[in-house]
């Protein structure tokens, strides 16, 4: 397996079965197992070691509410429900505070250990196998919850195909998930790594830059454009290195290494609030935590990934 592959949410080879999505009968369903999703946030066991919780499809916790079909793993047909309806006790109601939610979240008809969280809190301490099915659960459940209506006549439109596709209940048309492309950047000068910071970072908190591509622009392209318009730096040669699936809401993170011309920083206020030059081995410093003047992006982004690996030499 190469490098770029261990990445968090790099996948594990997981059959999706994608030719079945149109022919499950209700006894396949009924001998499944299910992956639990509650307002975004996963069941696990034991919180503190966690493994994505399994429910037989027939779960009555599970009863009426909408059943996706992720895949096979060892014959065992494996989907995912969203139970978002149920309404937790008000002492466990979620709180978004930044990043991510640190609440948790228990139903009464579960085991105590069962329990929701996160999945930007768990996802470091997941299997590669669970990493897989919950990004691509929560990635799917969130399309489904924002293209509830046809982006071509308007009518309500209808999940099919085992939860991977929406059929409009009024002109036909067929609407299918979507992946938005990201360009997330190690733009090096030398020894050098440029980093940047937007408003809503936790303090002191540094990362990658990183941006949108747009219609008819290259990879290439895009890290260019996006370097050059938050910071005035002009980027030359650019390479690809590795990918992430980011299912916050529903993005493909691909990152490049770009060589910069120069290192003189203008930012745009409107895109970013700071940006900074770093050398190795300060960077260095502040993975080991001997500098505290700034932090790198959270473990398990693909951020964290490329420039820990730029630091060990590594990048392939």
């Amino acid at each position: 397996m190469k490098l770029a592959e261990t990445v968090t949410f790099g996948g594990s080879g997981l059959d999706r079965a994608a030719q079945l999505r149109g022919n499950l009968t209700e006894m396949d369903i009924s001998k499944g197992q299910s992956i639990v999703i509650w307002r975004g946030k996963v069941l696990v066991v034991n919180k503190d070691s966690p493994t994505l919780a399994m429910l037989s499809c027939t779960h009555p916790v599970l009863a009426a509410a909408p059943q996706i079909f992720l895949g096979r793993d060892d014959g065992t047909m494996l989907f995912t429900t969203d139970i978002s309806d149920w309404e937790p006790p008000s002492d466990q109601e979620a709180q978004s505070l930044g990043f991510f939610d640190p609440t948790e979240q228990r139903h009464p008809d579960l085991p105590a250990s069962h329990v929701f969280l996160e999945l930007r809190g768990c996802m470091n301490a997941l299997s590669a196998r669970d990493c897989e099915l919950a990004a691509t659960a929560r990635a799917l459940f969130q399309w489904h919850q924002s293209h509830k209506f046809c982006s071509r006549c308007g009518g309500r439109s209808a999940m099919t195909q085992s939860g991977w596709q929406r059929n409009c209940t009024s002109c036909n048309a067929s609407h299918f998930p979507r992946t938005d492309p990201v360009v997330i950047m190690l733009i090096t000068h030398g020894d050098d790594i440029l980093l940047g910071r937007s408003p809503n970072f936790p303090e002191k908190m540094y990362s990658l830059l990183a941006g949108f591509l747009e219609p008819g622009e290259t990879i290439e392209a895009a890290v260019r454009r996006e370097v050059l318009e938050e910071t005035n730096v002009e980027v030359g040669p650019v390479t690809y290195l590795a990918s992430q699936p980011w299912a916050f809401p529903n993005s493909l993170m691909i990152g490049c290494q770009g060589h910069a011309t120069s290192k003189q920083i203008t930012i745009d206020p409107q895109e970013i609030e700071d940006a900074l030059w770093i050398s190795k081995s300060e960077m260095m410093d502040v993975f080991a935590g001997t500098n505290d003047t700034l932090f790198p992006a959270r473990p398990g982004s693909i951020a964290h990934f490329l420039i820990k690996n730029w630091l060990a030499d590594r990048l392939d």
